[in-house]
């Protein structure tokens, strides 16, 4: 690992030719695309002793030179380090040539002079393919351990799901790629916290710069990630950098990226694939060493097939993809939130840390949580805010929400669900306002069973939630009513 070196140059592209203009132009080519260091050996004798002390993303390789045959070489470094993409760049334009090379494991075959364009796409794929090789060995070791190695990283989010820890193990594994990651999951899941534990977890040296790209239009988007010139527009009185110069080394996040504008996207597309980029009112373009994290609670294969996203802007930025489980699908970590917001919440409010009930726990597990998360803190923060001093947490607002989500899932509002609720008000009003007596507390027990179990369609652990009881209590009511 090269600490004085960015991102994209933690593994350096090695020149190896005889000629010394050809290392000087190849080098100043790669640069200008954003690719380098250039490591360059005008003698092939130098080549094995370096690679036994350092590693290359890449190697260039002429094949007439003197001293040591270029396929020679080939054949030598095939051996030694057999994982490191060869490209072979000479004028010689002989087939056999070109069919022994590629059956000793070359990855490319260039022929003097090379165009351009061909000369770093061959490089670039080259250097994937090397990443992605990376990539598989990470993974393997990090599927093997189950350990994370930098733990820290992901300290902010508080889980024991299987599924999330398997993410993070994933983030590490990918945490020296370039290439983009994208963040799916529900709204209030905790994208941008996993995109800080990515950027945390890659060890980049530039930090992590965030900008929401919802709503956003052509001009705006463009003017805050790219910059401008001076007098690009009327009032453009000085140049502005843009957050692309601001996150330099480090993560570019964009989130909210399925609510971009398809005119915006074409923009994002050519920083995504050739890491360029036009300030407003520059006919130059820049390069950005920034590795793109972008987020979105979109689910995208639906909006590429309605044809609100591009399909090839889809297929670049998820190079890398996680989606974040929503919180109904890992209830084991609801007794950690719960405790982490309520003693946060109580400490931002200055207040006693109120007690938890337990039949908080199966009241939220029968929650759908749209909100997720986030959802979860505000509500917990509400408790907190109405408890009284030394007191347990009031469950009034949970019990709200579960009611409310309950109605929603029976379909409140029509015809149907309000001649059904007319009918129950009425058997109520039939059994608690009795005339000359009052409904004893058998009646009004098996009625608030059979009124739960009807509002939740029969889901034991839902009806259980709203009576603020345990499911193994109403397994019990519902035994004795029905020897009843």
């Amino acid at each position: 690992m090269f600490e004085s070196l960015s991102p994209e140059e933690y593994v350096p592209v090695m020149l190896v030719d005889d000629e010394e203009e050809v290392l000087f132009s190849s080098s100043y080519l790669l640069e200008s695309y954003g690719i380098a260091p250039a490591v360059a050996f005008s003698d092939p004798r130098q080549v094995l002793p370096w690679l036994e002390q350092h590693s290359v993303g890449v190697i260039l390789l002429d094949l007439i030179m003197p001293y040591l045959p270029g396929q020679e070489l080939l054949a030598q470094i095939t051996a030694l380090r057999p994982e490191i993409p060869i490209v072979v760049v000479t004028a010689s334009q002989d087939a056999n040539w070109a069919v022994s090379c590629m059956k000793m494991g070359a990855f490319d075959y260039l022929i003097k002079p090379v165009e351009e364009n061909r000369f770093i796409s061959s490089v670039r794929r080259a250097l994937e393919n090397h990443a992605l090789r990376d990539q598989v060995s990470s993974l393997r070791h990090v599927l093997f351990s189950k350990q994370l190695r930098d733990p820290d990283c992901f300290s902010p989010i508080l889980t024991k799901n299987r599924r999330m820890l398997t993410i993070f193990q994933y983030l590490e594994a990918v945490a020296g790629s370039t290439e983009p990651l994208l963040i799916t999951g529900e709204t209030g899941v905790g994208k941008e916290l996993v995109a800080h534990a990515a950027h945390q977890a890659s060890g980049r040296p530039g930090k992590m710069v965030t900008i929401n790209v919802a709503g956003l239009d052509d001009v705006m988007f463009s003017d805050t990630l790219f910059g401008h010139v001076r007098g690009a527009y009327t009032g453009a009185a000085n140049e502005r950098p843009g957050l692309i110069v601001q996150a330099k080394e480090g993560t570019l996040f964009l989130d909210e990226i399925g609510d971009l504008p398809p005119s915006i996207q074409v923009k994002l597309l050519r920083l995504v694939q050739d890491g360029q980029y036009y300030p407003l009112g520059s006919d130059t373009p820049k390069l950005s060493q920034a590795r793109i994290v972008a987020a979105t609670n979109r689910e995208m294969r639906l909006e590429t097939n309605n044809g609100h996203f591009r399909l090839d802007l889809f297929f670049r930025l998820s190079s890398h993809l996680v989606e974040i489980p929503p919180l109904r699908d890992r209830l084991e970590d609801l007794p950690i939130l719960v405790d982490h917001f309520v003693k946060k919440a109580a400490e931002s409010m200055r207040r006693p840390v109120p007690r938890v009930p337990p039949e908080i726990f199966p009241l939220l597990s029968a929650y759908h949580f749209p909100g997720n998360v986030r959802e979860l803190r505000a509500l917990i923060y509400d408790a907190v805010a109405n408890h009284a001093a030394g007191s347990v947490l009031p469950l009034d607002r949970f019990r709200s929400a579960v009611r409310a989500f309950t109605k929603t899932q029976r379909g409140v509002g029509t015809p149907e669900t309000e001649q059904q609720t007319q009918h129950a008000s009425q058997k109520t009003s039939d059994l608690l306002i009795a005339p000359g007596r009052l409904p004893s507390l058998r009646e009004a027990n098996q009625w608030l069973v059979e009124e739960a179990m009807r509002q939740t369609d029969g889901n034991q652990g839902s009806a259980a939630a709203l009576l603020g009881i345990t499911r193994q209590s109403l397994n019990r009511r519902l035994l004795t009513t029905q020897r009843q």
